[in-house]
């Protein structure tokens, strides 16, 4: 079976990550697999041995998502078009018996120019191919009646399924969207998608706080809220995290003010297994970083994104909430004490077991394809 992905994370990159993991687990299984990537290159995330394209890459403007930037400036007409043929002859070249676009029609909107190039394209090559969606637990909630109707006609004119990487039992997508009959009898639930390596074993916990909270203006007053509050509690270790791209100089600067029982570094590729034995995570509240949390049972103090009308994490963090060892510390309430009483607050509180969710959405996902493929 061939296999294409088509992603583009705009601001952070979790999109990408879910995509690869996606991507792997059907490689694994012996499928060609091609991962169409349009955002900007992200070096943390593994790529190797996979099969990319990468598109002319673009961004959000911040959170602003109507807004697409180059490396160099605003997305022109002329550099968006030369996406959309990058993407087609791609979809021609590998002629898939599968498409499965990330997000869209449910989201990246800006865009539906080029996956209606992609699946026109990928039809042109091969009339059974089969058109699916893969989303996150939570979406951005329509903003109007409008947008979710026209959803809902794209899905009837072009997909055969959506793959929802969610437990209903836990985050049903109608949290967050909108669900008719008619969208309902799409979905295919396929639990959580965890990228990389399985949980690590139980280990020991220690004092160590683990503060992880992306880069750039995102992560930066968490950080800076951390290093203050490693002052007032000097009976614990805090370890900061940075990831993005201006991770060396974020690094550097929250260093020159660090108490001695704070270190600051990187993110690094073995965040799972320090998180297992971390005493205490402070984190956003990612698709990504949830499912860190979930598999190490880590107490957790969740300060959920929500800049511009960002509604996702917040949502999420609500529900990860209802269980034991984990609390929400909204963005205008961080403060050095604050994050220090939430942090000791969840530490106290009663150990959290590990598993009770459905964690293979990698492995559901390819046997609900490889089930439409083979009807």
């Amino acid at each position: 079976m061939k296999v294409l992905i088509a992603v583009t994370h705009l601001l952070g990159a979790g999109h990408l990550t879910r995509a690869a993991a996606l991507a792997r687990g059907f490689a694994g299984a012996g499928h060609r697999v091609v991962l169409v990537s349009g955002g900007m290159p992200a070096a943390h995330i593994a790529l190797d041995g996979l099969e990319v394209v990468q598109l002319p890459p673009v961004r959000s403007d911040g959170t602003d998502f109507t807004r697409l930037l180059t490396p160099d400036g605003p997305a022109d007409a002329d550099y968006l078009a030369r996406r959309g043929v990058a993407i087609a002859d791609a979809a021609r070249t590998l002629a898939p018996d599968v498409v499965i676009t990330e997000l869209f029609p449910f989201g990246r909107r800006i865009l539906a120019g080029e996956f209606r190039a992609l699946i026109a394209a990928a039809r042109q090559a091969n009339p059974a191919v089969r058109v699916l969606c893969s989303i996150r637990d939570i979406l951005a909630p329509p903003s109007s009646q409008k947008k979710a109707d026209r959803t809902a006609a794209l899905l009837d004119e072009l997909y055969d399924a959506v793959l929802v990487h969610s437990d209903p039992a836990i985050v049903p997508l109608s949290l967050s969207w909108p669900i008719t009959p008619e969208v309902e009898a799409k979905l295919r639930y396929t639990g959580f998608v965890v990228a990389g390596a399985e949980a690590p074993a139980p280990q020991a916990r220690g004092r160590e706080v683990l503060v992880s909270a992306g880069g750039g203006s995102v992560g930066r007053p968490v950080f800076e809220a951390a290093v203050a509050a490693a002052r007032l509690a000097p009976d614990l270790d805090w370890r900061l995290l940075v990831g993005g791209a201006d991770a060396g100089q974020v690094c550097a600067a929250l260093a020159q003010d660090a108490p001695a029982n704070l270190r600051v570094e990187p993110a690094r590729p073995d965040f799972r297994t320090l998180l297992a034995r971390a005493g205490a995570s402070v984190s956003l509240a990612g698709y990504n970083t949830a499912m860190d949390l979930i598999l190490t049972g880590v107490p957790a103090v969740l300060v959920p994104f929500d800049a511009g009308s960002e509604t996702e994490q917040g949502l999420r963090a609500e529900g990860l909430a209802q269980l034991p060892g984990v609390t929400v510390l909204r963005a205008a309430e961080v403060t050095p004490a604050a994050l220090v009483a939430s942090v000791r607050r969840v530490m106290a509180d009663t150990p959290r077991p590990r598993g009770g969710f459905a964690l293979d959405g990698v492995g559901e996902s390819l046997r609900i394809v490889t089930q439409m493929g083979e009807t």
